[in-house]
């Protein structure tokens, strides 16, 4: 593997041209290869987007994935103004076990970026070889709440941290609050960046909502709850405070644990919904009711800030940041939630006017700054 050359000036905005090299910025793709997470995998493919749109004059991005089939393949290859992809010889499920341990991957070199943890975190030389590592976490889950994770699942993020604490020149998440709590369980500190990830390009309802709701059985007007990070013993809880306060609106569920019990009132549950199907459930919703507690980027949230459909949630540090003044943000268990759902469903006027919020705070998040803001991060490096 030879070094890459350093970046020139110009590419990062200097006037000054230096030396006429190309600088490639190298980002790890895998969830789009072997996905584990459908929004990792959106986050991985709307930022390298970002990325080639932002991209500086002199520098170029390439995709690096694990060993994977030509159809496996062909969604990165799809990637308009990608320019190559690298492959290790490693498939994705050994490789994820060769990062965590430190082992030989065919990943690393160069200016390395990856949307996730799955990174090569190593020994590299930044000053002389010009070599750099930024990896990027969107929940802390597996650190402040294990018993919410798989033991495998928390065993490797671990892992991965303490290598990110060793080897990474940066660590980006999408929120201070996360960069407060992370810089509290590390020795990441100066290292952290803040640099938040936005809903899919062009998200919108699709022309063919009213189908796709009928087709999904989702009622008009229904109260629409994130089910992402909650147990299946808080959910439960939850909806049978909904069938008392609201029990006038249907319930639709997404993304519900599997062993939820829906009792003592009929819902909806839905789950690996794509964008246009979700799209089309969260913008015929009265509210969109938030209730995870663990610090993780609430994707769904921004779905519906972006579509303009009130949003209620609880109240960590993360969804207070996130929503802003979009939305309402309630101290308390299930019955604070529910009671703020009811007294959004009975004033036509406060929930146009959570509308309109909405729709506002959902402008402030944008791909393109994300992208933007990346290769601003790797010029500083």
């Amino acid at each position: 593997r030879h070094p890459r050359p350093r970046p020139p000036r110009e590419a990062f905005g200097s006037t000054k041209r230096l030396v006429s090299v190309t600088t490639t910025l190298r980002v790890v793709l895998d969830q789009l290869v072997a996905p584990t997470d459908p929004d990792l995998a959106m986050a991985s493919r709307e930022l390298t987007r970002a990325l080639i749109a932002a991209a500086p004059r002199g520098c170029e991005v390439a995709g690096v994935v694990p060993a994977a089939g030509e159809d496996a393949l062909a969604e990165v290859r799809a990637l308009e103004g990608l320019a190559g992809v690298e492959s290790s010889p490693i498939p994705r499920r050994e490789l994820s076990t060769a990062l965590s341990l430190g082992f030989p991957s065919g990943l690393g070199g160069g200016m390395l970026h990856s949307p996730t943890l799955f990174a090569p975190l190593v020994r590299h030389d930044r000053v002389h070889n010009h070599e750099q590592t930024v990896v990027t976490i969107w929940d802390l889950t597996p650190w402040t709440h294990p018993e919410r994770v798989s033991k495998a699942s928390v065993a490797w993020h671990r892992a991965m941290l303490k290598r990110a604490e060793k080897h990474a020149d940066a660590v980006i998440v999408p929120l201070h609050a996360m960069a407060d709590e992370l810089a509290e369980r590390t020795k990441l500190r100066g290292r952290i960046r803040v640099i938040a990830g936005a809903a899919p390009e062009d998200f919108a309802e699709p022309r063919d909502a009213v189908g796709r709701r009928r087709t999904l059985g989702v009622p008009e007007g229904a109260v629409v709850v994130d089910a992402a990070g909650v147990s299946a013993e808080e959910l439960g809880e939850l909806v049978a405070v909904l069938g008392r306060e609201v029990s006038d609106a249907p319930v639709v569920v997404l993304d519900a644990p599997a062993d939820v019990d829906s009792s003592p009132r009929s819902v909806v549950s839905l789950s690996a919904l794509d964008a246009a199907d979700r799209a089309a459930a969260l913008a015929s919703a009265s509210v969109v009711l938030a209730p995870r507690i663990t610090p993780a980027y609430g994707w769904r949230t921004l779905d519906a800030l972006v579509l303009g459909t009130p949003v209620v949630a609880a109240a960590p540090a993360v969804s207070r940041e996130l929503i802003g003044d979009g939305g309402v943000v309630v101290e308390g268990g299930a019955e604070a939630l529910a009671a703020s759902v009811a007294a959004l469903l009975a004033s036509d006027t406060d929930r146009t006017r959570a509308a309109t919020l909405a729709s506002d705070r959902g402008r402030g998040f944008s791909w393109r700054e994300a992208g933007d803001r990346v290769w601003q991060l790797h010029a500083d490096l």
